[in-house]
């Protein structure tokens, strides 16, 4: 998944008449590019000296160009898309019940006009590491639109971020359900100081953010207003809200 998306960092090192040169060197910026994108694998330094040295020894290489390699494993619960996965989901569902913690990165994103966010794209090392433009205003998280109320208004990001589905559903079920969404910049001290923060995702809805940075929001639960689009999203999909249903007769079951 971290070459799919883009969310891995590397390092090279080179061998040269059988000897490692400037390993030390090397192994401490690859350390610090992985602290940088907040990748922790379970390796030491000396560990991946080991492996190193054993590669090196077993393809019998006296010169060689050694790449060290660290993506972002996971689960696979945001892009699984292996049959068997019956629903992808952004993060646990009992997460999703209880509400998400979200760290702001301060990094600016790439501007969009250096890469146009209304189109997806497999650069996902952008969003690990940031969530505001240049200007400092929020944008968007991996692969989800971000909400913020205040005063039981809803607001989202009007530039810089992808065209939602799910963020469309939200604007429209707000419309119906009469709260009022605006769509337009939100900047940071918005986001900050929010009643309520909410995400929105094809895998997942609309899931509550319950901690921003240090801030702990509502109680640790779920806003009032997160809590009745959340409901009112997934019930208008029970309802058949805006679906295309699936004629199932006659197929397979599955092996």
């Amino acid at each position: 998944m971290g070459y799919r998306r883009s969310d891995v960092t590397y390092d090279v090192v080179s061998v040269w008449e059988g000897a490692f040169f400037k390993l030390d060197d090397h192994l401490r910026r690859f350390r610090a590019f992985m602290r940088h994108f907040r990748l922790e694998p379970r390796e030491s330094d000396d560990d991946l000296r080991g492996v190193l040295h054993e590669l090196v020894r077993r393809a019998g290489q006296r010169e060689a160009f050694m790449a060290m390699d660290c993506p972002r494993l996971g689960t696979g619960r945001i892009c699984g898309a292996h049959p068997a996965n019956a629903h992808v989901w952004l993060m646990p569902r009992e997460m999703i019940r209880r509400g998400a913690h979200v760290i702001v990165v301060t990094t600016p994103r790439i501007p969009e006009v250096c890469v146009n966010p209304l189109t997806k794209n497999v650069h996902w090392a952008d969003m690990t590491q940031a969530l505001l433009d240049p200007d400092g205003n929020v944008t968007e998280g991996l692969g989800f639109n971000v909400f913020a109320v205040t005063d039981g208004v809803v607001a989202t990001p009007d530039h810089g971020v992808l065209d939602g589905i799910t963020r469309l559903a939200v604007i429209q079920i707000c419309e119906t359900l009469g709260v009022r969404c605006e769509t337009r910049t939100v900047p940071l001290a918005e986001l900050r100081n929010a009643d309520e923060v909410f995400i929105s995702s094809t895998a997942g809805g609309v899931m509550g953010v319950t901690r921003l940075d240090e801030r702990i929001l509502g109680n640790g639960r779920p806003g009032p207003v997160t809590e009745r689009l959340h409901d009112a999203y997934w019930r208008f999909r029970r309802e058949r809200w805006c679906s295309e249903l699936i004629d199932y007769a006659g197929a397979e079951a599955p092996q």
